[in-house]
């Protein structure tokens, strides 16, 4: 059986380390949860707010993985 490889992100100095995919999943997941179009409790700006955090979350992600 191969020998699993180091996660996106672990060879970085500082930071986190890696970005776990799950966690993200679970991040962006409980951001956007919130977020039904049909109840109308959020405002146009309430929603930009978290699909900007949701989008931070991504980009920080992507920071640790290694460009090819």
């Amino acid at each position: 059986m191969p020998k699993p490889g180091p996660k996106p992100g672990q060879h970085l100095a500082g930071g986190t380390g890696f970005a776990d995919p799950e966690q993200i999943r679970d991040d962006i997941a409980a951001l956007l949860a919130g977020l039904d179009a049909e109840d109308g409790r959020h405002s146009l700006a309430d929603r930009t707010r978290v699909l900007e955090r949701a989008h931070d979350l991504l980009v920080e992600a992507l920071a640790t993985v290694d460009k090819i």
